[in-house]
């Protein structure tokens, strides 16, 4: 007989507060430095997260560690409970990684227990959509087993396209060269970007202009989703609300009006990265 199962994600999932209340899911929370001073996103809003950063403050990220996996995952072993962890990207951070110490040391401990560590290749609410659709199939009654070989099979169908609005941030992250971050700032330019089978943020396209830069993005939708439905989709922002909801517009547009689409902001341990500005879509299309 199955145990039942707890299934964890990380607080990178970006999901807002109001929709994550409604799923069966426990989040282990990333933290953060502003200024030299730790953060959770448990407590520092989002509007001042990024204001802060317009001001010049320096951000720093750090992975999950290894006792805080082993401790969030012996609590529920202890209720007689398993385990399902699906982590951020092995492709961004060293968490997954962290994950999989914890499960050997517990596996020492209770050799009876199931520990699945399952590598989202996913970021932002793109590792959120991809939590949505996975604790439904949890709901549906799927095995730890059964979700994990679906996660693994479904998650390159999670789509990622996004611009920044400021290549500053990039440049810091040893995404793109000092010469193209100024250039850009120059020129206008807008990189736009996607995620690729590892996991790794791939720029793919460079448009002059943000009005441009997210109609590129509509594009790339366009170019990936095939006949796939897509029931929810997600946007994470950067503290652009605005651009979020004209992106909104256009995905309904695109998938049609029934179509839930989840706003939320583009969180700290990605935010201080990709910067204020940032625009991610995140959807189930052909390939990524």
């Amino acid at each position: 007989m199955n145990r039942p199962y707890t299934l964890f994600c990380d607080s990178t999932c970006d999901l807002p507060e109001e929709r994550l209340i409604k799923m069966d899911v426990k989040l282990l929370h990333l933290t953060f430095e502003i200024d030299g001073q730790a953060y959770t996103t448990e407590n520092i809003s989002m509007p001042e997260f990024y204001r802060r950063m317009r001001e010049g403050a320096d951000t720093k990220t750090s992975q999950i560690s290894i006792g805080v996996c082993e401790d969030a995952f012996e609590e529920e072993i202890k209720k007689g409970r398993d385990v399902l962890y699906l982590a951020f990207s092995s492709g961004l951070s060293g968490t997954y990684n962290s994950a999989l110490v914890a499960r050997e040391h517990l596996l020492e401990k209770y050799p009876d227990a199931d520990i699945a560590v399952v590598d989202s290749l996913a970021a932002s609410a793109g590792e959120g959509l991809l939590l949505i659709y996975a604790e439904q199939k949890k709901r549906e009654g799927y095995t730890i087993e059964q979700l994990k070989s679906w996660i693994e099979v479904n998650r390159f169908h999670i789509c990622h396209v996004f611009t920044v609005d400021d290549l500053k941030y990039l440049f810091r992250g040893g995404r793109v060269s000092r010469a193209a971050a100024l250039a850009g700032t120059v020129l206008g330019i807008k990189p736009v970007l996607n995620v690729d089978n590892d996991g790794h943020l791939i720029p793919q396209d460079k448009v002059r202009g943000r009005k441009k830069s997210i109609e590129r993005l509509g594009q790339m939708i366009r170019e990936r989703v095939g006949s796939n439905l897509n029931p929810v989709v997600t946007i994470s922002h950067g503290d652009c609300i605005d651009d979020a909801r004209a992106a909104e517009k256009m995905m309904k547009e695109i998938f049609g009006q029934d179509t839930e689409v989840v706003i939320a902001y583009t969180g700290p341990v990605i935010g201080a990265h990709s910067g204020p500005g940032t625009l991610a879509l995140f959807f189930w299309g052909d390939y990524r």
